[in-house]
């Protein structure tokens, strides 16, 4: 079992537990955080995603020790360049989270976590399938041709998204200090809203400081709660649905695209120039 799935899948129960934990205390509080029907959408999200990417890590893992023949670097196994590595890591995957906002074939995939009214633990397996489509595994290159090893990269990423599940909550307040360097809950349901104010911003994974270096972060503002969902209408707990929602736009804008250059276009443009800025009712 490739790695990223492995720690995930041991981290699994924890998961659980807080998503169940957090269940309660929303039924105490009398919080609509939760529906179920959203939660067993989440789930099954999970269980794809996790196939899919199980499948094409296996498949790719051939190239990726392919490619890291023509290392640069042979970086030794150390607590010091394991550390770097994650750093090097989270800041590719800030670009990668922001040009999924950005470039409608990664918006694709990427659209099926934003795409739920609601937001707590259960959203964090809110992920498509079709990411190895879309091409995530491109971002990790670098790592390999710089030297580290594969399966330290794919740990690596793992720890990462597995550092996410415990942002996607509304449970948790502000943490102090701790918000001037890390994701925290307050900085990730700014990126999950789809308010103006807050739309396309927050994109980092662990380290904030991405997001503060490259003027992308907004801080989440007391007098304007975050709306979550799509910008448009979309709502739907069929997985299905879910998954191929965008792609299935796409497809029926590119079929009726005339040249190539309007195809190329639909491919990559904005993904806001392709769907309706109607929700954001918190700034009217």
């Amino acid at each position: 079992m490739p790695p990223i799935e492995l720690i995930l899948l041991l981290l699994s129960p924890v998961f659980i537990i807080c998503v169940v934990l957090e269940w309660h205390y929303a039924v105490i509080r009398h919080q609509n955080w939760y529906q179920w029907r959203d939660t067993l959408a989440n789930a099954m999200l999970a269980l794809l995603h996790q196939g899919a990417d199980m499948l094409a890590l296996l498949l790719l893992m051939p190239l990726f020790y392919w490619l890291h023949q023509y290392r640069l670097f042979n970086i030794e196994l150390t607590a010091l360049n394991v550390l770097l590595a994650f750093i090097l890591q989270d800041f590719l995957y800030y670009w990668f989270h922001r040009g999924s906002h950005h470039i409608r074939w990664l918006w694709a995939s990427h659209v099926a976590h934003h795409s739920s009214r609601h937001m707590n633990f259960s959203t964090a397996f809110r992920q498509s399938l079709t990411y190895p489509l879309s091409g995530m595994w491109l971002f990790w290159m670098p790592m390999i041709l710089v030297g580290y090893d594969p399966l330290l990269v794919f740990a690596v990423v793992a720890l990462n998204l597995a550092f996410q599940f415990f942002v996607h909550t509304q449970a948790i307040g502000r943490l102090g200090f701790l918000e001037h360097i890390f994701n925290t809950p307050s900085h990730h349901r700014v990126h999950h809203a789809c308010n103006s104010r807050y739309i396309d911003r927050n994109f980092a994974g662990v380290l904030i400081i991405w997001d503060k270096l490259f003027g992308t972060f907004v801080a989440e503002q007391a007098d304007e709660p975050c709306q979550f969902g799509l910008t448009d209408e979309f709502s739907s707990t069929n997985p299905l649905t879910i998954t191929f929602y965008e792609w299935r736009r796409m497809w029926h804008e590119a079929r009726d695209s005339k040249r190539q250059q309007s195809l190329w276009r639909v491919l990559l443009q904005m993904p806001v120039k392709a769907t309706s800025v109607a929700r954001n009712k918190a700034a009217e």
